[in-house]
């Protein structure tokens, strides 16, 4: 690359610029902290920067670096006097020569782009300032001194102490009051005690930089992707000249909320139950959460950012990682010898790349996840547009510009063996997705006898009689067991005794003219004695089941006798009947295309000492199930198919198509024992990875395009 020509004289510097000393940078080298009033903006200069600074006045390029060899043991030359120059064209830091009005408007406009860039930018990121704190800073920093002294912060540490050793004796209770907030009033009066929570932790970096003499000049929300963020402008920290200072100042948030979280935590533990408890519940578990899981994470441009870049004397982390990874990813592709964007010792570097692709990978998840809360809270039109719009801004741009510059070298990729290398394994990778795999079909299924009847206790029933044993052999139409039910038993003498007044004065009609008029309502009241009688007998009929098929009778209690009281819906046995074994199971409507009649399957039981049989695929059911048969396949039972229950029965959560499988091999000999369950792996077609993404991705864009 061609560097410019040094100018004749350098172009002199903006006169209300401030130039204040820096904490020394990890290498040992002092730093001196440039202040720009006017945008209220700081930037880091090094050693050799501020020694051509300091010589700027000189006007000629040549006596500066002359100087600055004379008078120090640097040796810089063009290049690094060019590198500054940039700088500070590049951050506006010179002195604009008069007549250059129009062009920097010119500049500015073409930076901030038409109408539909500024809707975009503020789309994804604006702040409102909503307060101007400094003043009252000022007047009520000395009231807050005592939080900055040891002897509160060994109260503190003891009083966390006290209050995790307290709710570690009552986490069960604890965690029953999380599970009980999870409700709408719940959810806002956790959105209403994260905000002060917020207010708070903004405070604490106020008051913190505010002790160190920075000026505070606004405190407000920001809002990225309409989501919002307090925000406070601390810049005048980075005219602090001690590291630890910076930290305090940035970790300040932090440290308040834990300090929140932790006197919290010690109420909930002394209070009694009652409104107060449960503030200090809401303050202690969002606290926690809010300050460990968000504001900790060095992921995104939050505390846990900042205080990492600060503690390893590395300003703009972030971007300068992001740079180091995308040089190391060009070079593990393609080796193309580039040098890299700075250098570093290797176990720094490796870090900054792992930390590189865990910020993007965290940064992808995260970007994905808020796409989607946008698509889904907006209205379909809008939501759909401000999705395309996260998913074409943070995921497919990045994307974009890294391919721009693999094409900035494709004259130098062409002979290249490794980009070559590259290029046949990203081939191999894609055939792989689009080649057919004999990809199996996994779910869990139950074994049992396609003949089987099930024996359950009736409501308030008492065993009369139970004339069969456990493995007695059984005939169609042969009775089971007996029981009565005292309720049904006075039900049906209520039924006789009004059939029987009803009779009566039925039959007295014809003698008696007030009767007569009320034969209508008679009668009707009689079909409703006779509806409830024939109910009561239908009742009192499952109190005496019978086999509606031949086969063994199995499960019986051994210790249940005549006169024992029954517990409604208890089983007490099962009737197998002597018919082929089968394997039902459920299967996605992702995968059911996949799979045919005559298909191969393999069934293994769960436990040990269960049987393993290899299945044919007998029926598929034409049209998704509407409830769930099976319930062992329930997943809350520890099966596959997602359901929610709505009285008592079982509701697929998304489309479940039943399958049936026989046996090939009816030499079983523990089979007919009892039902089993187990996984079930089938032999369906062979499908692409790849086509199958396209293909879901497709039909959730053709069923959410939808209006």
């Amino acid at each position: 690359m061609t560097l410019s020509p040094l100018p004749p004289q350098l172009p002199p510097l903006r006169e209300e610029l401030e130039l204040l000393p820096g904490p020394p940078l990890a290498d040992g080298q002092p730093s001196w902290t440039l202040h720009d009033p006017s945008r209220n903006q700081f930037f880091q200069i090094d050693w050799p920067s501020m020694e051509m600074l300091s010589r700027w006045p000189l006007g000629s390029p040549e006596a500066l670096l002359a100087s600055t060899e004379q008078e120090t043991t640097l040796r810089l030359d063009g290049t690094d006097l060019l590198n500054l120059l940039g700088f500070l064209q590049q951050n506006e830091l010179l002195h604009i020569p008069p007549g250059m009005a129009s062009a920097l408007q010119a500049r500015l406009q073409q930076r901030k782009g038409g109408w539909g860039r500024w809707l975009l930018h503020n789309y994804l990121f604006f702040r409102i300032p909503l307060w101007r704190p400094d003043a009252w800073l000022n007047r009520m920093v000395g009231r807050v001194d005592f939080l900055y002294t040891r002897q509160f912060l060994y109260l503190t540490l003891f009083a966390g102490l006290l209050g995790i050793a307290g709710i570690h004796r009552q986490w069960e209770h604890y965690s029953a009051t999380l599970i009980d907030m999870l409700s709408w009033n719940g959810m806002l009066a956790y959105g209403i005690t994260l905000g002060s929570v917020k207010f708070l932790h903004e405070l604490g970096h106020a008051f913190t930089a505010k002790r160190y003499g920075c000026r505070v000049p606004t405190m407000g929300l920001a809002f990225l992707v309409l989501w919002p963020v307090a925000y406070t402008d601390t810049n005048e920290v980075w005219k602090l000249n001690k590291r630890q200072q910076r930290l305090l100042v940035a970790g300040a948030g932090m440290l308040t909320e834990l300090l929140v979280a932790i006197w919290a935590s010690l109420a909930w533990v002394m209070l009694p139950d009652g409104s107060l408890r449960n503030a200090a519940f809401l303050l202690s578990s969002t606290t926690w959460i809010s300050t460990l899981l968000i504001n900790a994470s060095p992921f995104m441009r939050f505390d846990g950012y900042f205080l990492l870049s600060d503690f390893l004397q590395f300003p703009n982390l972030h971007s300068r990682a992001f740079a180091l990874a995308r040089w190391d990813l060009r070079e593990r592709l393609f080796g193309l010898g580039d040098p890299p964007p700075e250098h570093f010792r290797p176990t720094l570097h490796r870090g900054l790349v792992l930390f590189a692709w865990s910020t993007w990978i965290y940064r992808l998840l995260l970007f994905l996840g808020i796409a989607a809360l946008v698509y889904h809270f907006f209205i379909k039109a809008i939501g759909i547009g401000l999705f395309m719009v996260e998913i074409g801004w943070f995921v497919l741009l990045p994307f974009w510009h890294e391919f721009q510059a693999w094409r900035q070298r494709q004259v130098r990729l062409r002979g290249n063996p490794r980009a070559q290398r590259a290029l046949c394994l990203a081939l191999l990778l894609v055939s792989l997705g689009l080649l057919p795999l004999p990809l199996r079909i996994q779910t869990t299924a139950l074994l049992q006898p396609q003949e089987q009847l099930l024996i359950y206790a009736q409501a308030h029933a008492q065993l009369v009689a139970l004339p069969l044993g456990n493995q007695a052999r059984v005939e169609a139409g042969q009775p089971l067991l007996l029981s009565h039910s005292p309720d049904l038993d006075a039900q049906a003498a209520q039924n006789t005794a009004r059939s029987q007044s009803l009779d009566l004065q039925a039959g007295n009609a014809p003698f008696d003219a007030e009767q007569r008029r009320n034969w209508n309502v008679l009668q009707q009241q009689l079909s409703t004695v006779e509806a409830g009688s024939t109910t009561v007998a239908a009742d009192n009929a499952l109190h005496a089941p019978r086999a509606s098929f031949a086969g063994v009778l199995h499960n019986l209690d051994p210790d249940l006798q005549p006169g024992d009281w029954l517990t409604h819906r208890e089983l007490l046995g099962r009737l197998v009947g002597s018919g082929p074994l089968q394997v039902v199971t459920y299967v996605d409507e992702e995968d059911i295309h996949r799979i045919a009649i005559g298909d191969r399957a393999v069934f293994i039981a769960e436990g040990h000492d269960g049987p393993s049989l290899r299945l044919e695929v007998a029926s598929i059911d034409k049209d998704a199930s509407r409830s769930l048969g099976e319930p062992e396949l329930a997943s809350q039972f520890g099966g596959h198919v997602q359901v929610r229950e709505k009285n008592g029965v079982l509701y697929p959560e998304r489309a479940q198509y039943r399958v049936v499988l026989k046996l090939t091999d009816e030499a079983c000999t523990v089979c007919r024992q009892h039902s089993w369950r187990g996984q079930l792996s089938i032999a369906g077609q062979w499908e692409a990875p790849g086509l199958r993404l396209v293909r879901n991705a497709l039909s959730v864009v053709w069923r959410e395009a939808g209006f």
